[in-house]
Protein backbone atom coordinates (compact mmCIF):
# COMPACT_ATOMS: atom_id res chain seq x y z
CA UNK A 1 0.00 0.00 0.00
CA UNK A 2 1.14 3.54 -0.91
CA UNK A 3 2.46 5.86 2.10
CA UNK A 4 0.36 8.43 3.19
CA UNK A 5 0.02 11.45 0.61
CA UNK A 6 2.79 13.92 1.45
CA UNK A 7 4.52 11.45 3.73
CA UNK A 8 8.22 10.15 2.30
CA UNK A 9 8.33 6.87 1.64
CA UNK A 10 10.77 5.04 3.54
CA UNK A 11 13.60 3.43 1.85
CA UNK A 12 13.51 0.03 0.80
CA UNK A 13 14.39 -2.52 4.15
CA UNK A 14 18.17 -3.12 3.73
CA UNK A 15 19.13 -0.29 1.52
CA UNK A 16 21.46 1.95 3.56
CA UNK A 17 20.61 5.79 4.44
CA UNK A 18 22.18 8.64 2.72
CA UNK A 19 24.63 10.61 4.92
CA UNK A 20 23.82 13.45 7.06
CA UNK A 21 25.59 16.58 6.29
CA UNK A 22 26.37 18.75 10.01
CA UNK A 23 28.47 21.41 7.29
CA UNK A 24 27.44 25.06 8.01
CA UNK A 25 26.32 26.95 5.14
CA UNK A 26 28.50 29.83 3.87
CA UNK A 27 28.10 33.19 5.34
CA UNK A 28 27.80 36.12 3.36
CA UNK A 29 28.97 39.57 3.50
CA UNK A 30 26.52 41.38 6.18
CA UNK A 31 26.08 44.59 7.00
CA UNK A 32 25.52 46.30 10.59
CA UNK A 33 22.67 45.27 12.47
CA UNK A 34 21.44 48.79 12.96
CA UNK A 35 21.34 52.32 11.44
CA UNK A 36 23.21 53.37 14.36
CA UNK A 37 25.84 50.83 14.59
CA UNK A 38 26.45 51.46 10.44
CA UNK A 39 26.62 55.01 11.23
CA UNK A 40 29.64 54.03 13.97
CA UNK A 41 31.16 51.82 11.79
CA UNK A 42 31.22 54.50 9.06
CA UNK A 43 33.27 56.85 11.56
CA UNK A 44 35.31 53.97 12.90
CA UNK A 45 36.34 53.54 8.88
CA UNK A 46 37.47 56.90 8.35
CA UNK A 47 39.87 56.98 10.82
CA UNK A 48 40.80 53.44 10.58
CA UNK A 49 40.14 52.72 6.58
CA UNK A 50 39.47 48.99 6.01
CA UNK A 51 37.94 48.36 8.95
CA UNK A 52 34.40 49.13 7.55
CA UNK A 53 35.01 46.42 4.92
CA UNK A 54 35.98 43.61 7.89
CA UNK A 55 33.29 44.56 10.05
CA UNK A 56 31.02 43.43 6.40
CA UNK A 57 32.93 40.72 6.31
CA UNK A 58 34.87 41.50 3.06
CA UNK A 59 38.28 40.09 5.20
CA UNK A 60 40.84 40.76 2.81
CA UNK A 61 40.02 43.51 1.55
CA UNK A 62 39.71 44.74 4.50
CA UNK A 63 43.25 44.04 5.58
CA UNK A 64 44.86 44.87 2.31
CA UNK A 65 43.35 48.76 3.15
CA UNK A 66 44.15 49.03 6.67
CA UNK A 67 47.61 47.34 6.23
CA UNK A 68 47.92 50.29 3.72
CA UNK A 69 47.14 53.18 6.17
CA UNK A 70 49.42 51.55 9.12
CA UNK A 71 52.42 51.65 7.08
CA UNK A 72 50.92 55.35 5.72
CA UNK A 73 50.43 56.56 9.08
CA UNK A 74 53.84 55.07 10.42
CA UNK A 75 55.70 56.67 7.94
CA UNK A 76 54.18 60.29 9.05
CA UNK A 77 54.56 59.02 13.08
CA UNK A 78 58.75 58.62 11.84
CA UNK A 79 58.77 61.80 9.39
CA UNK A 80 57.55 63.82 12.64
CA UNK A 81 60.23 62.39 15.13
CA UNK A 82 63.63 60.52 13.88
CA UNK A 83 62.75 61.20 10.13
CA UNK A 84 62.73 65.16 10.36
CA UNK A 85 65.43 64.90 8.50
CA UNK A 86 64.41 63.38 5.42
CA UNK A 87 60.79 65.34 5.74
CA UNK A 88 63.03 68.68 5.21
CA UNK A 89 64.95 67.19 2.77
CA UNK A 90 61.79 66.48 0.73
CA UNK A 91 60.25 69.78 1.48
CA UNK A 92 63.49 71.40 0.20
CA UNK A 93 63.19 69.71 -3.32
CA UNK A 94 60.88 71.09 -5.86
CA UNK A 95 60.22 67.43 -7.48
CA UNK A 96 59.46 66.19 -4.44
CA UNK A 97 57.43 68.75 -2.99
CA UNK A 98 55.57 68.39 -7.04
CA UNK A 99 55.11 64.18 -5.91
CA UNK A 100 53.56 65.07 -2.68
CA UNK A 101 51.32 67.31 -4.21
CA UNK A 102 50.12 64.39 -6.02
CA UNK A 103 50.38 61.76 -3.46
CA UNK A 104 48.13 63.84 -1.09
CA UNK A 105 45.28 64.31 -4.33
CA UNK A 106 45.44 61.08 -4.92
CA UNK A 107 45.45 59.55 -1.00
CA UNK A 108 42.69 61.36 -0.40
CA UNK A 109 40.50 60.35 -3.18
CA UNK A 110 41.03 56.89 -2.67
CA UNK A 111 40.30 57.16 1.29
CA UNK A 112 37.04 59.15 0.08
CA UNK A 113 35.88 56.06 -2.00
CA UNK A 114 36.63 53.92 1.27
CA UNK A 115 34.14 55.76 3.41
CA UNK A 116 31.76 56.20 1.17
CA UNK A 117 31.56 52.59 0.06
CA UNK A 118 32.22 51.23 3.55
CA UNK A 119 29.33 53.78 4.60
CA UNK A 120 27.28 52.14 1.45
CA UNK A 121 27.70 48.45 2.39
CA UNK A 122 27.01 48.92 6.14
CA UNK A 123 24.10 50.69 5.73
CA UNK A 124 21.32 47.64 6.61
CA UNK A 125 18.82 46.81 3.75
CA UNK A 126 15.51 48.95 3.98
CA UNK A 127 16.66 51.74 6.00
CA UNK A 128 14.07 54.63 5.04
CA UNK A 129 15.01 57.68 2.75
CA UNK A 130 15.54 59.78 5.84
CA UNK A 131 17.83 57.99 8.15
CA UNK A 132 19.92 57.40 4.45
CA UNK A 133 20.09 61.00 4.15
CA UNK A 134 21.26 61.81 7.89
CA UNK A 135 23.75 59.19 6.65
CA UNK A 136 24.82 61.44 3.69
CA UNK A 137 25.49 64.29 5.86
CA UNK A 138 27.26 62.32 8.33
CA UNK A 139 29.77 61.05 5.73
CA UNK A 140 29.81 64.54 4.35
CA UNK A 141 31.12 65.94 7.17
CA UNK A 142 33.82 63.20 7.40
CA UNK A 143 34.99 64.15 3.50
CA UNK A 144 35.12 67.65 4.90
CA UNK A 145 36.91 67.05 7.80
CA UNK A 146 39.93 65.33 6.48
CA UNK A 147 39.56 67.05 2.46
CA UNK A 148 40.08 70.85 3.79
CA UNK A 149 43.32 69.86 6.00
CA UNK A 150 44.59 68.00 2.83
CA UNK A 151 43.53 70.54 0.35
CA UNK A 152 45.77 73.24 2.92
CA UNK A 153 48.78 70.91 2.60
CA UNK A 154 48.62 70.40 -0.63
CA UNK A 155 49.10 74.45 -0.81
CA UNK A 156 51.71 74.82 1.13
CA UNK A 157 53.77 72.13 -0.73
CA UNK A 158 52.85 74.17 -3.65
CA UNK A 159 53.75 77.85 -1.64
CA UNK A 160 56.79 75.78 -0.87
CA UNK A 161 57.78 75.07 -4.21
CA UNK A 162 57.51 78.72 -5.35
CA UNK A 163 59.54 80.03 -2.73
CA UNK A 164 62.36 77.56 -3.56
CA UNK A 165 62.05 78.09 -6.96
CA UNK A 166 62.21 82.25 -6.95
CA UNK A 167 65.21 81.88 -3.96
CA UNK A 168 67.17 79.28 -5.09
CA UNK A 169 68.25 79.27 -8.30
CA UNK A 170 68.12 76.70 -10.26
CA UNK A 171 69.98 78.08 -13.48
CA UNK A 172 71.12 81.40 -11.81
CA UNK A 173 74.17 83.00 -13.16
CA UNK A 174 77.21 84.03 -10.62
CA UNK A 175 81.12 84.84 -10.63
CA UNK A 176 81.50 83.20 -7.88
CA UNK A 177 79.66 79.82 -7.65
CA UNK A 178 80.26 76.62 -10.20
CA UNK A 179 76.61 76.05 -10.87
CA UNK A 180 76.96 72.73 -12.89
CA UNK A 181 79.38 70.95 -9.68
CA UNK A 182 76.82 68.07 -8.93
CA UNK A 183 78.70 67.60 -5.37
CA UNK A 184 78.73 71.54 -3.94
CA UNK A 185 80.48 70.19 -1.12
CA UNK A 186 82.95 67.55 -2.52
CA UNK A 187 85.16 66.75 -0.14
CA UNK A 188 85.58 70.32 1.67
CA UNK A 189 86.07 70.38 5.43
CA UNK A 190 84.45 73.54 5.64
CA UNK A 191 81.81 75.59 3.75
CA UNK A 192 81.81 79.61 3.75
CA UNK A 193 78.50 81.67 3.67
CA UNK A 194 78.91 85.25 3.38
CA UNK A 195 75.36 86.56 5.99
CA UNK A 196 74.88 90.14 5.03
CA UNK A 197 72.60 92.53 6.09
CA UNK A 198 71.19 94.73 3.44
CA UNK A 199 70.11 97.97 5.42
CA UNK A 200 67.93 99.37 2.39
CA UNK A 201 64.34 100.51 2.55
CA UNK A 202 62.72 103.79 2.37
CA UNK A 203 64.43 106.80 2.45
CA UNK A 204 67.60 104.92 1.73
CA UNK A 205 69.34 105.50 -1.28
CA UNK A 206 70.52 101.82 -2.85
CA UNK A 207 71.68 98.78 -0.07
CA UNK A 208 74.09 99.17 2.03
CA UNK A 209 75.77 96.17 3.84
CA UNK A 210 76.19 97.12 7.47
CA UNK A 211 75.92 93.79 8.32
CA UNK A 212 78.98 91.56 7.14
CA UNK A 213 79.67 88.24 9.11
CA UNK A 214 81.27 85.37 7.58
CA UNK A 215 79.90 81.37 8.63
CA UNK A 216 82.39 78.87 8.40
CA UNK A 217 80.77 75.68 9.36
CA UNK A 218 82.87 72.40 9.43
CA UNK A 219 81.23 69.56 7.19
CA UNK A 220 81.46 66.90 9.65
CA UNK A 221 80.41 68.51 13.02
CA UNK A 222 78.33 71.78 11.91
CA UNK A 223 80.86 73.93 14.76
CA UNK A 224 80.72 77.35 13.13
CA UNK A 225 82.87 79.79 13.54
CA UNK A 226 81.52 83.22 12.81
CA UNK A 227 84.00 86.32 11.94
CA UNK A 228 82.34 89.63 12.23
CA UNK A 229 83.51 92.32 9.77
CA UNK A 230 83.51 96.14 10.65
CA UNK A 231 81.49 98.41 8.32
CA UNK A 232 83.92 100.81 8.23
CA UNK A 233 86.65 98.85 7.30
CA UNK A 234 88.77 100.34 4.43
CA UNK A 235 90.65 99.53 1.64
CA UNK A 236 89.27 96.00 1.09
CA UNK A 237 91.34 93.58 -0.80
CA UNK A 238 90.82 91.52 -3.75
CA UNK A 239 92.53 88.00 -5.06
CA UNK A 240 95.14 88.60 -7.77
CA UNK A 241 93.69 86.21 -10.52
CA UNK A 242 90.61 88.89 -9.91
CA UNK A 243 90.01 91.27 -12.59
CA UNK A 244 89.31 93.65 -9.47
CA UNK A 245 92.75 93.33 -8.51
CA UNK A 246 93.91 94.92 -11.40
CA UNK A 247 90.69 97.78 -11.03
CA UNK A 248 91.85 98.44 -7.04
CA UNK A 249 95.23 97.41 -6.95
CA UNK A 250 95.62 99.26 -3.33
CA UNK A 251 92.18 97.78 -2.39
CA UNK A 252 88.60 99.47 -2.69
CA UNK A 253 88.22 102.60 -3.33
CA UNK A 254 85.30 104.57 -4.57
CA UNK A 255 86.82 108.53 -4.91
CA UNK A 256 85.74 109.20 -0.91
CA UNK A 257 86.67 107.55 2.20
CA UNK A 258 82.90 107.29 3.23
CA UNK A 259 81.67 105.40 -0.18
CA UNK A 260 84.62 103.39 -0.03
CA UNK A 261 83.68 101.73 3.73
CA UNK A 262 83.06 97.97 3.58
CA UNK A 263 79.00 98.47 3.79
CA UNK A 264 79.45 100.76 0.66
CA UNK A 265 80.87 98.10 -1.82
CA UNK A 266 77.90 95.77 -2.02
CA UNK A 267 76.93 99.39 -4.26
CA UNK A 268 79.77 100.99 -5.03
CA UNK A 269 81.67 98.43 -7.03
CA UNK A 270 79.23 97.44 -9.28
CA UNK A 271 77.70 101.24 -10.13
CA UNK A 272 81.25 102.20 -11.59
CA UNK A 273 82.08 98.36 -12.59
CA UNK A 274 79.30 97.01 -14.00
CA UNK A 275 80.81 94.39 -15.99
CA UNK A 276 83.89 93.52 -14.45
CA UNK A 277 83.00 90.23 -13.07
CA UNK A 278 80.99 88.92 -16.27
CA UNK A 279 77.31 87.83 -16.60
CA UNK A 280 75.91 87.67 -12.59
CA UNK A 281 72.62 88.06 -10.68
CA UNK A 282 74.22 89.70 -7.95
CA UNK A 283 77.32 92.06 -8.88
CA UNK A 284 77.86 93.47 -5.42
CA UNK A 285 77.43 90.62 -3.90
CA UNK A 286 79.77 88.38 -6.11
CA UNK A 287 82.28 91.84 -5.24
CA UNK A 288 82.19 91.00 -1.68
CA UNK A 289 82.71 87.38 -1.48
CA UNK A 290 85.89 88.05 -3.16
CA UNK A 291 86.91 91.06 -1.29
CA UNK A 292 85.86 89.94 2.17
CA UNK A 293 87.42 86.05 1.22
CA UNK A 294 90.35 87.29 0.10
CA UNK A 295 90.38 89.51 3.38
CA UNK A 296 89.97 86.67 5.97
CA UNK A 297 92.22 84.46 3.62
CA UNK A 298 88.90 82.24 2.95
CA UNK A 299 86.85 80.61 -0.33
CA UNK A 300 83.58 81.83 -0.07
CA UNK A 301 81.13 79.58 -1.23
CA UNK A 302 77.75 81.53 -1.24
CA UNK A 303 76.42 84.19 0.03
CA UNK A 304 72.95 85.01 2.05
CA UNK A 305 71.82 88.91 1.78
CA UNK A 306 68.41 89.30 4.62
CA UNK A 307 67.40 92.65 3.65
CA UNK A 308 66.62 94.28 7.13
CA UNK A 309 63.67 95.97 6.16
CA UNK A 310 61.69 93.08 5.77
CA UNK A 311 63.79 91.06 8.38
CA UNK A 312 60.94 91.90 11.04
CA UNK A 313 58.08 89.74 9.04
CA UNK A 314 60.60 86.99 9.20
CA UNK A 315 61.26 87.12 13.16
CA UNK A 316 57.03 87.48 13.54
CA UNK A 317 56.96 84.42 11.55
CA UNK A 318 59.21 82.55 13.44
CA UNK A 319 56.92 83.68 16.46
CA UNK A 320 59.51 86.06 17.88
CA UNK A 321 62.86 85.28 19.00
CA UNK A 322 63.94 85.12 22.54
CA UNK A 323 67.29 87.11 23.55
CA UNK A 324 69.49 88.78 26.90
CA UNK A 325 69.80 92.06 26.87
CA UNK A 326 72.32 93.01 29.72
CA UNK A 327 72.37 97.22 28.48
CA UNK A 328 69.39 99.74 27.74
CA UNK A 329 69.32 99.09 23.81
CA UNK A 330 67.82 102.64 21.63
CA UNK A 331 64.99 102.51 19.42
CA UNK A 332 65.60 104.82 16.45
CA UNK A 333 67.76 108.28 16.98
CA UNK A 334 70.55 110.01 15.47
CA UNK A 335 72.95 111.04 17.62
CA UNK A 336 74.62 113.24 15.17
CA UNK A 337 71.43 115.16 14.41
CA UNK A 338 70.39 115.06 18.44
CA UNK A 339 67.43 113.34 17.82
CA UNK A 340 66.93 111.33 20.45
CA UNK A 341 65.31 107.29 20.41
CA UNK A 342 61.74 106.94 20.58
CA UNK A 343 62.60 103.82 23.64
CA UNK A 344 64.72 102.00 24.55
CA UNK A 345 64.94 97.70 25.47
CA UNK A 346 65.28 97.27 28.92
CA UNK A 347 67.88 94.98 30.39
CA UNK A 348 66.26 91.53 31.33
CA UNK A 349 66.52 88.14 30.86
CA UNK A 350 64.70 85.96 28.87
CA UNK A 351 63.36 89.10 26.62
CA UNK A 352 61.19 87.71 24.12
CA UNK A 353 61.12 90.14 20.87
CA UNK A 354 58.76 90.19 18.32
CA UNK A 355 59.94 91.42 14.43
CA UNK A 356 59.97 95.02 14.91
CA UNK A 357 61.97 95.17 18.39
CA UNK A 358 64.10 92.29 17.23
CA UNK A 359 64.99 94.54 14.55
CA UNK A 360 65.27 97.63 16.24
CA UNK A 361 67.73 95.15 19.06
CA UNK A 362 70.02 94.10 15.87
CA UNK A 363 70.04 97.73 14.04
CA UNK A 364 70.09 100.26 17.66
CA UNK A 365 73.33 102.09 18.26
CA UNK A 366 72.03 105.07 19.51
CA UNK A 367 75.35 106.06 21.90
CA UNK A 368 76.40 102.93 21.54
CA UNK A 369 79.46 101.58 18.98
CA UNK A 370 79.48 99.33 15.59
CA UNK A 371 80.69 96.79 18.06
CA UNK A 372 77.74 96.61 20.68
CA UNK A 373 75.82 96.14 17.57
CA UNK A 374 77.75 93.43 15.92
CA UNK A 375 77.67 91.51 18.90
CA UNK A 376 73.41 91.90 19.31
CA UNK A 377 73.60 90.95 15.81
CA UNK A 378 75.70 87.70 16.49
CA UNK A 379 73.41 86.99 19.23
CA UNK A 380 70.32 88.17 16.69
CA UNK A 381 71.40 84.87 14.76
CA UNK A 382 72.36 82.70 17.32
CA UNK A 383 68.35 83.30 18.79
CA UNK A 384 66.61 82.48 14.87
CA UNK A 385 68.80 79.47 14.90
CA UNK A 386 67.42 78.69 18.67
CA UNK A 387 63.86 79.54 16.79
CA UNK A 388 64.24 77.92 13.71
CA UNK A 389 63.43 74.59 14.73
CA UNK A 390 61.82 71.61 12.75
CA UNK A 391 58.40 71.83 14.10
CA UNK A 392 58.36 75.50 14.03
CA UNK A 393 59.39 75.17 10.54
CA UNK A 394 56.86 73.05 9.20
CA UNK A 395 53.94 74.78 11.74
CA UNK A 396 55.05 78.20 9.82
CA UNK A 397 56.05 76.74 6.92
CA UNK A 398 53.06 78.86 5.19
CA UNK A 399 54.03 82.77 6.68
CA UNK A 400 57.47 81.77 6.41
CA UNK A 401 57.22 80.89 2.51
CA UNK A 402 55.53 84.38 1.94
CA UNK A 403 57.72 86.03 3.63
CA UNK A 404 61.07 84.58 2.58
CA UNK A 405 60.44 85.56 -0.58
CA UNK A 406 61.09 89.18 -0.18
CA UNK A 407 63.65 89.11 3.04
CA UNK A 408 66.23 86.46 1.16
CA UNK A 409 68.66 86.59 -1.52
CA UNK A 410 71.30 84.06 -2.06
CA UNK A 411 73.09 81.85 -4.80
CA UNK A 412 73.36 78.84 -3.04
CA UNK A 413 71.73 76.48 -5.99
CA UNK A 414 69.23 74.29 -5.35
CA UNK A 415 71.27 71.44 -6.43
CA UNK A 416 73.03 71.95 -2.77
CA UNK A 417 69.72 72.21 -0.47
CA UNK A 418 69.98 68.57 0.31
CA UNK A 419 73.28 69.21 1.40
CA UNK A 420 72.08 72.40 3.44
CA UNK A 421 69.47 70.96 5.27
CA UNK A 422 72.03 68.32 6.79
CA UNK A 423 74.20 70.74 7.41
CA UNK A 424 71.53 73.00 9.37
CA UNK A 425 70.53 69.90 11.55
CA UNK A 426 74.46 69.44 12.54
CA UNK A 427 74.94 73.44 13.17
CA UNK A 428 71.73 73.06 15.31
CA UNK A 429 73.13 71.37 18.26
CA UNK A 430 76.94 72.17 17.33
CA UNK A 431 79.18 74.93 18.96
CA UNK A 432 78.97 78.50 17.09
CA UNK A 433 81.89 80.69 18.36
CA UNK A 434 82.63 84.40 17.12
CA UNK A 435 85.72 86.69 16.22
CA UNK A 436 85.47 90.24 15.97
CA UNK A 437 87.25 92.50 14.22
CA UNK A 438 86.82 95.52 16.38
CA UNK A 439 89.63 98.41 16.91
CA UNK A 440 91.45 96.50 19.54
CA UNK A 441 92.14 93.62 16.51
CA UNK A 442 92.99 95.97 14.11
CA UNK A 443 92.36 99.79 12.79
CA UNK A 444 89.60 99.96 10.05
CA UNK A 445 91.15 102.93 8.77
CA UNK A 446 94.08 101.01 7.86
CA UNK A 447 93.62 97.18 8.55
CA UNK A 448 96.41 94.78 8.62
CA UNK A 449 95.14 91.76 6.45
CA UNK A 450 98.09 89.49 7.00
CA UNK A 451 97.11 89.55 10.36
CA UNK A 452 93.73 88.93 10.21
CA UNK A 453 94.11 86.02 8.46
CA UNK A 454 96.38 84.36 10.96
CA UNK A 455 93.71 84.99 13.55
CA UNK A 456 91.68 83.51 11.35
CA UNK A 457 93.55 80.33 11.01
CA UNK A 458 94.14 80.06 14.00
CA UNK A 459 90.60 79.99 14.88
CA UNK A 460 90.07 77.36 12.85
CA UNK A 461 92.64 75.77 13.51
CA UNK A 462 94.13 76.15 17.21
CA UNK A 463 97.04 74.77 18.70
CA UNK A 464 97.25 71.47 20.05
CA UNK A 465 96.31 71.18 24.17
CA UNK A 466 99.05 70.14 26.41
CA UNK A 467 98.24 66.71 27.61
CA UNK A 468 98.94 67.29 30.81
CA UNK A 469 96.66 70.19 31.65
CA UNK A 470 94.12 70.44 28.52
CA UNK A 471 95.38 74.41 28.55
CA UNK A 472 96.71 75.35 24.59
CA UNK A 473 100.80 75.17 24.43
CA UNK A 474 100.63 78.33 22.94
CA UNK A 475 100.12 81.05 26.32
CA UNK A 476 98.00 82.07 28.94
CA UNK A 477 93.93 82.22 28.18
CA UNK A 478 93.18 85.60 27.27
CA UNK A 479 90.11 87.24 29.37
CA UNK A 480 87.06 86.95 26.94
CA UNK A 481 85.22 90.34 26.21
CA UNK A 482 82.37 89.92 24.31
CA UNK A 483 80.38 88.87 27.70
CA UNK A 484 77.16 91.31 26.46
CA UNK A 485 76.98 92.85 30.02
CA UNK A 486 76.81 96.12 28.72
CA UNK A 487 78.69 98.27 25.43
CA UNK A 488 81.52 96.25 24.76
CA UNK A 489 85.07 97.40 25.03
CA UNK A 490 87.21 94.69 23.52
CA UNK A 491 85.23 91.77 21.85
CA UNK A 492 86.72 88.24 21.32
CA UNK A 493 89.55 88.09 18.96
CA UNK A 494 91.15 91.30 20.49
CA UNK A 495 94.73 91.39 20.37
CA UNK A 496 97.26 93.58 22.00
CA UNK A 497 97.79 96.65 19.70
CA UNK A 498 101.56 96.35 19.60
CA UNK A 499 101.01 94.86 16.41
CA UNK A 500 102.97 92.22 17.08
CA UNK A 501 103.16 88.88 14.83
CA UNK A 502 102.98 86.21 17.85
CA UNK A 503 100.41 84.05 17.19
CA UNK A 504 100.46 83.58 21.14
CA UNK A 505 99.18 87.00 21.64
CA UNK A 506 95.96 86.16 19.22
CA UNK A 507 92.66 85.87 21.05
CA UNK A 508 90.78 82.13 20.60
CA UNK A 509 87.42 82.70 19.48
CA UNK A 510 84.26 82.86 22.24
CA UNK A 511 81.28 80.75 22.31
CA UNK A 512 78.30 82.74 21.02
CA UNK A 513 76.00 81.48 23.52
CA UNK A 514 77.99 82.29 26.33
CA UNK A 515 78.62 85.56 24.72
CA UNK A 516 74.52 86.10 24.47
CA UNK A 517 74.50 84.95 28.08
CA UNK A 518 72.81 87.14 30.43
CA UNK A 519 74.75 89.23 32.87
CA UNK A 520 72.79 90.09 36.12
CA UNK A 521 75.31 92.83 37.64
CA UNK A 522 75.58 94.71 34.35
CA UNK A 523 71.78 94.36 33.79
CA UNK A 524 71.15 94.96 37.52
CA UNK A 525 73.57 98.42 37.13
CA UNK A 526 72.24 99.64 33.73
CA UNK A 527 68.43 99.24 35.47
CA UNK A 528 69.52 101.23 38.88
CA UNK A 529 70.99 103.98 36.43
CA UNK A 530 67.63 104.77 34.95
CA UNK A 531 66.43 104.87 31.48
CA UNK A 532 68.29 107.02 29.32
CA UNK A 533 66.14 109.98 27.91
CA UNK A 534 63.90 109.84 24.79
CA UNK A 535 61.73 112.10 22.43
CA UNK A 536 58.95 111.89 25.06
CA UNK A 537 61.20 112.45 28.02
Amino acid sequence: MSSTSGTPAEPASGAPEPPVSHRAPRSAPHPARSFRGALGWTVLNALLPGTGFLATGRRVLGGVVLALFLVLAGTGIWLATSGQRSAIRAAADTSSLMWIVVGIGVGTALWAAVVIAGHLLLVPRGTGRGLRAVGGLVVVALLAAAIVPAAVAGRFALEGRDLIAEVFPEDGRSATVQDDDPDPFGDQERVNVLLLGGDGGVGREGVRTDTVIVASIDTDTGDTTLFSLPRNLEDLPFPADSPLAALYPDGFDAGSESESLLNAVYRNGPAMHPDALGPTDNPGADFLKLGVGEALGLDLDYYVLINLEGFSRLVDALGGITVNVNYWVPIGGEPTKRILPDDFIAPGPNQRLDGFTALEFARGRYNLTDYDRMARQRCTIDAIVDAADPITLLRKYQELARTTKDVVFTDIPRSALDDFVDLAFLVKDADIRSVVFDNSVIDPAYPDYDRIRDIVDLALDPPAQDEGTGEEATGDEPADGTVAGGPTEAPVGGVPESGGEDLDALVAPSDVRDACAYDRDAAGLALLAGKPPTKTG
